[in-house]
């Protein structure tokens, strides 16, 4: 891990540091059991005297959900343990998701433009020893988290709404009628909190009770200047074997600052695990062969590396009132993209009606504010694809075996056009395009995949399964029965119908003009 060392050692900002934190964050969860943090509490205290009516702890993606709940008129405050600014590196999304920003009129169509740094077609998806697959209008947009930030901090603060930076929420008191939130400056009276802290919130730690995670995706990456290529993307793209009981999954980007290149994997949180160290390590070492680019020719802008955790008992659904998760806290994105802005995007419009509502009509009871973070069959179903992306510690497979699988579904989905393919990579997976796909996966590819995977993750699998027919069902039949709810648990039933189903899901096919 000399290379790693020379090059990270000798950047401006010393990532190298960074990167051993988070190393060493890791390690804690691969090897130390978690103990959960006690931060939420019920007391005896009369709070309807409110400060505000919503407290949202976290303010990087939480700023969106502020932000449209005081234009609603709400008094709403952010809390932020640091300075609430984006990072340098652009987030990835395709148009018909971002639209959402201007369609609730918390961006105007020039705002919107001005905080898109780059736009790109087509995109690749290729398999080692298959043939690549070009598509467009997927994550094909950059959004520049700075400029976004920026742009919605201000409109926030404009429309009435406060931010206090540096305070970091670090207690909550459930109490009759309300609830506290607490800084080490701050104490605030509030009707609903919520908690956009993450992946890491301690809220959302403590309602799990320290489970370890089902999955983890670990990722490293860079953006560089140096490229002679820079005009396409790749959405998913290997060209290994399995390798160190992992598949290496790479991305790219065009960026701003020259191009994004990530590596990235799925497997457990087993004790024997590689360290991100090791894993950019092996991104530096295979660059060179991914991007035909010579190393040296390459002038890093940055590195970026981290690891996402995930739960099969997700969204998370908190046991208490008044508290509300958001965003990565809850669980509510992909287990096999990771995509927390997608998945807050694909959301906001919901929640923002749904919390409203709730707050109009006093529904903030832990059962009714469930019903905003309900049960997702078509996100559920993903979890057996994570895992057959995957490879245990202990275990022996054939060496393209996931290379093999990945190469004969695209193949079948290819072939079943832009209707099952396009939803499928916008981590929307529909049972129509399902029941069409499965039937056509050549069997001896998925024989082998059968007893690594077992018997009771493929019964819970069915379950999912047999649950997103039934909701796709639901939701055509609760279009006719109910075309116009006017009851809040009514409505929110409705709502984890469609989106459940992945009948919320657009398709754009047109770029900007």
């Amino acid at each position: 891990m000399e290379q790693v060392e020379s090059i990270l050692g000798g950047m401006q900002g010393n990532p190298l540091n960074g990167l051993r934190a988070v190393d060493q964050r890791w390690s804690q969860w691969r090897k130390n059991p978690n103990v959960p943090p006690l931060m939420v509490a019920s007391v005896a205290e009369n709070c309807q005297d409110y400060d505000c009516d919503v407290v949202v702890c976290g303010g990087t993606l939480g700023i969106l959900l502020a932000a449209a709940l005081q234009r609603q008129g709400w008094r709403v405050v952010v809390l932020e343990r640091g300075a609430l600014r984006g990072r340098d590196q652009e987030w990835n999304i395709s148009r018909s998701e971002l639209n959402v920003l201007v369609e609730m009129e918390l961006l105007t169509p020039q705002e919107l433009r001005d905080v898109i740094y780059t736009e790109y077609n087509p995109a690749r998806v290729q398999f080692h020893g298959g043939e690549p697959l070009w598509v467009e209008n997927i994550l094909n947009i950059g959004v520049s988290p700075k400029a976004l930030l920026q742009t919605m901090k201000e409109k926030f603060l404009t429309w009435g709404g406060k931010i206090f930076e540096n305070n970091a929420c670090t207690a909550i008191r459930i109490c009759d009628g309300g609830a506290i939130a607490e800084t080490e400056k701050l104490k605030l009276k509030t009707r609903l909190i919520l908690d956009g802290m993450g992946h890491f919130s301690p809220i959302a730690q403590q309602a799990r009770q320290g489970k370890k995670p089902d999955g983890i995706c670990l990722v490293v990456g860079s953006c560089a200047q140096g490229y002679t290529k820079n005009s396409s993307g790749d959405l998913i793209y290997t060209f290994t074997p399995i390798r160190n009981q992992c598949q290496y999954f790479w991305e790219a980007f065009p960026a701003k600052d020259g191009r994004t290149t990530y590596l990235f994997t799925y497997l457990d949180a087993h004790p024997d695990r590689f360290s991100l160290e090791f894993l950019l390590a092996e991104y530096l070492k295979l660059l060179p062969e991914y991007q035909q680019v010579d190393l040296e020719s390459l002038d890093f802008q940055r590195f970026l590396f981290g690891f996402f955790p995930s739960y099969c008992q997700s969204p998370v659904h908190y046991p208490w009132a008044r508290i509300l998760p958001i965003g990565d806290s809850s669980g509510a994105q992909s287990p096999v993209s990771f995509g927390g802005f997608g998945s807050m995007l694909r959301h906001l419009q919901r929640l923002t009606t749904g919390i409203h509502e709730a707050l109009q009509q006093d529904c903030c009871d832990r059962r009714s504010l469930a019903q905003l973070q309900p049960y997702q069959p078509n996100l559920s179903v993903t979890w057996l694809f994570q895992k057959s992306m995957s490879v245990g510690v202990k275990e022996t497979c054939p060496p393209d075996q996931i290379n093999d699988l990945m190469n004969a579904v695209f193949a079948v989905m290819a072939d079943l056009g832009d209707d099952v393919l396009y939803p499928f990579l916008q981590d929307v997976v529909q049972f129509q395009g399902l029941a069409k796909t499965l039937p056509r996966v050549n069997f001896t590819t998925v024989l082998p995949l059968l007893p690594k995977l077992g018997v009771g993750a493929l019964a819970d699998w069915l379950r999912h399964y047999l649950s997103l027919g039934l909701y796709s069902s639901g939701y055509h039949l609760g279009k006719k029965l109910f075309p116009a709810p006017d009851n809040y648990r009514l409505r929110r039933s409705l709502e984890a119908l469609k989106y459940g189903s992945g009948n919320d899901f657009e398709k754009d096919f047109q770029t900007e003009d």
